[in-house]
């Protein structure tokens, strides 16, 4: 495979990447207005303000909770510090709407909460006031509550690396801690902090089971509803086209914003000294770092053990096994496909660096900041028009019909989960090629290589450990993936998502719990085995 045929499928699955985008333009500028003017003048603006106060709340609850908890565990001394520091990580392994079903049937009027308070009270169901669970603060605490992981690692590692001399030079001007945590290390930690809230923020305006359950009216929910309750697809490439637009504005924002935010120790780095805190702030940092994982984890993990076992489903049973086998043939399938689209693109940047190469690698990680049903709707229209061309022809010519030859398969997924997914995959294996030097690469031209004999013998083989983080993110990814899937499945191809998203819907709660279980625990292996790396880093502190 020589230096034309890596560019040449670099460039390929640049095209793949940008054609959701302008699939989405396309039928957005093409399509009627009919439906559109019909839902701007229902609920096109509660779409717009709904989306915008998710993404506020669930921002700033992030960043509240995750740089908070940041600092405790990276700057003071306090019981149980060592095991917050890794549980922290954990609720990353659950999808909000997994959160959503627990949290609705422990606080929903007929759960045990209300039950509970209704029976020891005697009060009947009008005579007191209980927070909706089903509502835009519910979406928000369940979203908040799986996401500010992103904040809080990024912060942490920021925490970190910072040097301790600008924090003790505030305390000794009579700065309290808690004032020299605001006032100095917060604004240092600024650029992490914000890089964390772009991915809080994407998943954010990209979730649709959570919104969905909740009934919260939003531009994911928007489109679903334009796509299958209305049967328009050029209003749902519109609506698609206005979340696009907001998403990439965000990640824009954001980028101007942090380019002028850098923070670089000058001259000799003073290691940080975690200072003990009194009871009652140990005290306080403990419930503080204990509240995320309670109601990100144990209470949701126990609430859904128990909503299984009352389910009596048996996850053994051909059918349970038809939706574990098509979940990991899908995520498998996409994550080997993913990852070699990775290695080509980063590969092509390697040999080729030039303005084409760059623009290919930007294309590629262009596809997180694209949520899931924008994806969709952007691979679905043009192939609809031309599965349904290529019939037609067929038919006139051949008397032959070729169905749905594209849209009907799962490769359209596989390639929806592709975009989605690069930026991470790329992530990986650029993070571990960039400890391969140049001149290795040259080293192995000198000696006969082919460039991709210089990948193959040499970059995987080093790159391993980055491959397989890089394959097990997309292979997860891929497992929880919602919006997506419900738009591109083939007719009865269900998977471990869309089958707890269905039961969800149809109020079968106790059913829901049980692949909702098994999503969850395939999410906690990748977060193991970072959590396995923060124990690693940790002992080789001490």
């Amino acid at each position: 495979m020589d230096k034309k045929i890596i560019t040449g499928i670099a460039l390929f699955v640049a095209a793949v990447c940008v054609l959701p985008i302008i699939g989405v333009i396309l039928a957005a500028v093409f399509g009627n207005l009919d439906t559109l003017s019909q839902l701007a003048e229902t609920v096109l603006w509660r779409y717009t303000w709904t989306t915008v106060a998710l993404v506020v709340l669930v921002a700033v609850g992030s960043i509240v909770i995750g740089s908070t908890t940041a600092w405790l565990v990276v700057a003071c001394e306090f019981p149980g510090r060592r095991w917050l520091e890794v549980a922290l990580v954990i609720p990353l392994a659950y999808p909000a709407y997994v959160l959503a079903y627990a949290y609705t049937d422990v606080l929903d009027h007929p759960g045990i909460v209300q039950s509970t308070l209704r029976s020891m009270m005697g009060w009947g169901p009008r005579d007191y006031w209980f927070p909706e669970i089903r509502s835009l603060g519910g979406a928000a605490l369940m979203l908040t509550l799986v996401l500010y992981p992103y904040v809080y690692l990024l912060a942490r590692a920021a925490f970190r690396m910072q040097a301790a001399t600008p924090f003790y030079a505030a305390r000794s001007l009579g700065a309290t801690p808690f004032s020299a945590f605001l006032r100095v290390s917060l604004p240092m930690a600024r650029p992490a902090i914000a890089a964390g809230t772009l991915l809080v923020v994407m998943e954010t305006i990209a979730d649709f089971g959570t919104v969905a359950h909740f009934s919260v009216q939003t531009f994911a929910t928007g489109i679903y509803t334009s796509w299958f309750g209305l049967a328009d697809r050029g209003a749902a490439a519109q609506l698609a086209l206005g979340l696009l637009m907001f998403a990439l504005l965000i990640a824009a924002l954001e980028h101007i914003n942090r380019g002028a935010a850098a923070f670089a120790p000058k001259g000799r780095r003073e290691p940080f000294v975690r200072f003990p805190l009194g009871k009652g702030q140990a005290l306080a940092a403990q419930i503080v770092c204990v509240l995320p994982v309670l109601l990100g984890v144990l209470i949701p993990s126990l609430t859904l053990v128990l909503m299984g076992i009352r389910s009596e489903q048996n996850i053994f049973s051909p059918r349970y096994l038809h939706f574990v086998q098509n979940s990991l043939t899908l995520a498998s399938v996409a994550a080997i496909v993913t990852v070699a689209a990775a290695v080509f693109l980063g590969t092509f940047n390697r040999i080729s660096p030039h303005r084409i190469s760059l623009a290919s690698l930007f294309i590629g990680r262009l596809g997180y900041a694209v949520p899931g049903g924008v994806i969709a709707v952007g691979l679905l229209v043009p192939f609809a028009t031309f599965d349904n061309w290529l019939d037609a022809r067929m038919e006139a010519w051949f008397d032959i019909s070729t169905g749905l030859l594209i849209t009907g398969s799962i490769w359209l997924m596989i390639a929806a989960y592709m975009i989605r997914f690069l930026a991470a995959a790329i992530g990986a294996y650029d993070s571990g090629l960039a400890t391969v030097t140049p001149n290795i690469d040259a080293a192995s031209r000198v000696l006969g290589r082919t460039a991709w004999g210089t990948v193959r013998d040499i970059h995987l083989a080093v790159l391993r450990p980055s491959i397989l983080t890089a394959l097990l993110i997309v292979f997860v990814d891929t497992i929880k993936e919602l919006p997506a899937t419900l738009i591109l499945r083939p007719f009865n191809y269900d998977t471990l998502a869309v089958h707890a998203f269905r039961l969800a819907s149809d109020e079968r709660l106790d059913g829901a719990a049980v692949p909702s279980l098994m999503i969850a625990g395939i999410g906690l292996i990748p977060v193991i085995l970072l959590c396995a790396q923060i124990g690693d880093w940790r002992r080789a502190r001490a």
